[in-house]
């Protein structure tokens, strides 16, 4: 009898061992991220020669100092270094005065779920309030908050963190 058990253990185990999911020969290519990195330097592949067209992710990328602005620890006021980089958005914002832009506010690790949710919308409203008052029309801009959900720096040190203290500028089209 435990002979029997033992042979038909076995070949349950050597059945589910075929059918386990085998590697593609072949990946598929990485996805396309967002935020920080999306569509930085891309071309337009529909455009003459894979030139970068002008009012897209792309030509922002290039046109602007930054798509980035940080902030200190628990902080939201927009610096000189933050107006600077904003106000090269403003100008590239009022040359294709029908592109739209979500604006990501984010925050370091630490502190409560709720708490960074709560500091990255303020990050992200204070961006758009700055380009707003800069003649930006509010209505191309919308914000959102990932808190510390999608941090750019995974370390648990000052530099991570003060890399993850963030708003982010995202094209999403006219």
């Amino acid at each position: 009898m435990t002979r029997t058990i033992t042979l038909i253990a076995a070949t349950a185990l050597l059945s589910l061992g075929a059918c386990a999911k085998k590697r593609p020969e072949v990946l598929p290519p990485a996805p396309v991220g967002s935020g920080a990195d999306a569509g930085a330097g891309v071309a337009d592949p529909n455009a003459a020669g894979g030139a970068v067209v002008p009012g897209s992710d792309a030509d922002f990328q290039r046109s602007v100092t930054s798509n980035t602005i940080l902030f200190a620890l628990d902080q939201y006021d927009i610096d000189a270094q933050a107006r600077s980089i904003l106000d090269s958005q403003v100008e590239w914002l009022n040359r294709y005065p029908n592109v739209r832009i979500t604006i990501e506010g984010h925050a370091d690790e630490r502190g409560t779920r709720e708490y960074n949710l709560g500091l990255g919308d303020r990050r992200a409203n204070a961006a758009k309030n700055y380009l707003a008052a800069r003649g930006v029309s509010p209505a191309r801009i919308s914000v959102i908050s990932y808190g510390k959900e999608r941090p750019v720096a995974l370390g648990s040190d000052e530099g991570s963190w003060a890399r993850n203290r963030r708003a982010v500028t995202v094209i999403i089209g006219q």
